[in-house]
């Protein structure tokens, strides 16, 4: 699916024929003309659409090709799990080509409220891409929260695998940033080539500093999370022991009686007459002394 923007008012607007083109899954069709008409590098192209592949900058005759990594965008059916993805972007002198595997909203947020040219267009696209990062970071961390809080409360592991879902998604979350980070000292070092404006090069310094934050920041949840698995695993087993020694004094609890009643029980002669009008309650009267003995002994061993 083709969409094209252009800038106009300082905003990147939806229009017909502009010179920033949008690939959403290309067919093999869009693909031909990607590669024979535009000259666009077909490994390069696989790239752009490749969820694993790092990101990376090259420079081909006419244009520079961008390949960096951002947050898939959240579905009910990934359980707790955040995935990345991949997006080709592709500079020419007077177009863009942006190629990505899933329709994603990549114009909308306050870093699109003042655009002047494609090469902005580029930067602002990482920047977003960043500060994406950065929300999935704070739901992630929400969710910690809240399944710390069942795992101290309940006993199932389905918390406890979903904790290693988050934990698994920071590792991809913490080496997708690290990549971003790479493509951009690069972008920084290639500025002459890019031929960015004095605020562009100033903008460009700012992702810099905000995708190391963010990558320290993702470094920090996934540690403390690593950290805290066998801890929280401590409590699981903790709390099936409790649930254990419980079920066992109750256990006890009821056989202790029943020991006492299935004595008087014996089909032999017994101190106290069956035929005794107080043969019944005294025979209850010692089951109940036997439990008040056990549940005392217990009680002083603090069990």
């Amino acid at each position: 699916m083709l969409r094209t923007y252009c800038i106009r008012d300082s905003r990147v607007v939806e229009e017909t024929d502009g010179p920033i083109s949008v690939y959403i899954g290309p067919d093999e069709a869009e693909r031909r003309f990607l590669i024979d008409s535009c000259k666009l590098d077909e490994h390069t192209l696989a790239s752009a659409l490749d969820p694993d592949e790092l990101a990376r900058l090259e420079f081909e005759p006419d244009h520079a090709a961008i390949i960096y990594k951002r947050p898939r965008n959240y579905s009910g059916q990934d359980g707790v799990m955040f995935k990345v993805v991949s997006g080709g972007i592709f500079l020419f002198k007077d177009r863009i080509i942006i190629v990505q595997a899933e329709d994603i909203a990549l114009f909308e947020g306050k870093q699109f409220n003042k655009v002047s040219t494609l090469s902005e267009v580029v930067l602002k696209l990482i920047y977003r891409s960043i500060f994406h990062f950065l929300e999935h970071l704070k739901i992630i961390k929400s969710i910690t929260g809240e399944l710390e809080h069942k795992i101290n409360e309940a006993m199932e592991n389905r918390y406890l695998i979903n904790l290693f879902g988050l934990e698994k998604s920071l590792v991809y979350y913490v080496s997708s940033i690290n990549s971003n980070d790479l493509l951009i000292e690069k972008i920084k070092y290639n500025a002459a080539k890019f031929g960015f404006t004095p605020e562009e090069t100033e903008y460009l310094d700012d992702t810099i500093i905000e995708n190391k934050q963010c990558g320290r920041q993702a470094e920090i949840y996934s540690n403390i999370l690593a950290s805290m698995m066998d801890a929280r695993a401590s409590i699981v087993s903790n709390n099936i022991s409790v649930l254990v020694k419980t079920l066992n004094i109750i256990t006890i609890g009821i056989m202790v009686p029943t020991l006492v009643v299935s004595t008087f029980s014996m089909n032999v002669r017994l101190p106290i007459p069956s035929q005794h009008p107080l043969a019944f309650w005294l025979v209850m009267a010692l089951s109940a002394a036997a439990l008040a003995i056990f549940m005392y002994f217990w009680w002083r061993k603090k069990w």
